[in-house]
């Protein structure tokens, strides 16, 4: 067998792993091997972010400088072990249309996504139920904060205090904050079990147009491109169940293997008062050891929401 594909076993699964050797991070030096080994590494922690939710994979088969595409179904190679779940192609309404859909289930499906070249997992803000209706109901309300031109993650952090002002005027408890390994932050709020998605949308909007109404001249929740020099975008639109946010402990694709990473609320605060956005950037390796020495930070789904977990 050539020394670029190898025969592993994990957990009990047999899968062939191929062109280790392949940049997938050139200017870093990081390649497939050091991709497949972070994911077999964190899978412990990703794991429950991923269980239960259909996934959209980003895959980048030439490495992060060769383009890339979405991939929603699941390729008809895919071993027989792996989970799916036929789900809306539209789903609240679209029509009647349905996908099957990849669930990572465990670590052999995660390291099985990732020898695809799969840098990125999407996944949805609902779990596939055991049973009713199809999509499930949404277990967080997510707020993704986007940089316009002229600001960073440091700005996002500012509003990301303002957002969690509103919140607490409104007896809610303070969001749980991750990183989305680009550039910008997201906010998770965990929902009440059976929360209906036009409840959610419609709070989510409240909470960022009071946001927007507070501080005009520092946040926008239009996505119009002009509109957001100098501003973040608040992205409420995000708590639809078509969406999908980048999952906890994913790589993000750019020139560092950089990480979507769940951070404390002290850090948040101190990326605000540092003004240096490279204090809310981690790489793999970093990521790995704030795992050991921090645990998961992410915010835990309130329990009871019949979902497959």
């Amino acid at each position: 067998m050539s020394p670029e594909r190898v025969t592993v076993e994990v957990e009990g699964r047999r899968m062939s792993l191929s062109n280790l050797a392949k940049p997938m991070y050139p200017a870093a030096g990081f390649a497939k091997r050091d991709v497949l080994d972070y994911y077999a590494r964190v899978a412990p922690t990703m794991l429950f972010h991923l269980v239960g939710r259909p996934v959209t994979l980003r895959r980048y088969p030439g490495g992060v400088g060769a383009g890339s595409f979405f991939a929603k179904r699941v390729p008809p190679h895919a071993p027989d072990w792996v989970t799916t779940a036929t789900i809306p192609l539209h789903p609240h309404g679209g029509g009647p249309e349905e996908l099957q859909a990849l669930v990572v289930a465990d670590t052999p499906t995660l390291i099985w996504a990732a020898n695809l070249a799969a840098l990125e997992f999407h996944v949805t803000l609902w779990r596939v139920p055991d049973s009713g209706r199809l999509p499930g109901p949404p277990d967080y309300l997510v707020f993704d904060l986007d940089p316009g031109p002229g600001t960073t993650i440091v700005e996002c952090c500012r509003v990301a205090g303002w957002i969690a002002e509103v919140l607490a005027d409104a007896g809610i408890a303070r969001p749980g904050a991750k990183t989305s390994g680009s550039k910008g932050l997201q906010l998770y709020v965990p929902l009440p079990p059976g929360t209906a998605w036009d409840t959610a949308r419609a709070q989510a909007h409240d909470v960022a147009a009071r946001v927007e109404q507070a501080h005009r001249e520092h946040v926008v929740t239009n996505m119009r491109k002009r509109l957001r020099t100098g501003r973040v975008l608040i992205d409420w639109s995000q708590n639809h169940p078509a969406k999908t946010t980048v999952a906890a402990y994913s790589l993000r694709a750019g020139p560092a293997p950089t990480v979507s990473t769940p951070v404390g609320w002290e850090e948040v605060e101190a990326c605000a008062a540092s003004e240096d956005p490279l204090t809310l950037r981690f790489t793999a390796p970093e990521v790995l050891a704030r795992i050991a020495r921090l645990g998961d930070l992410m915010p835990v789904p309130q329990v009871g929401t019949g979902a497959r977990a």
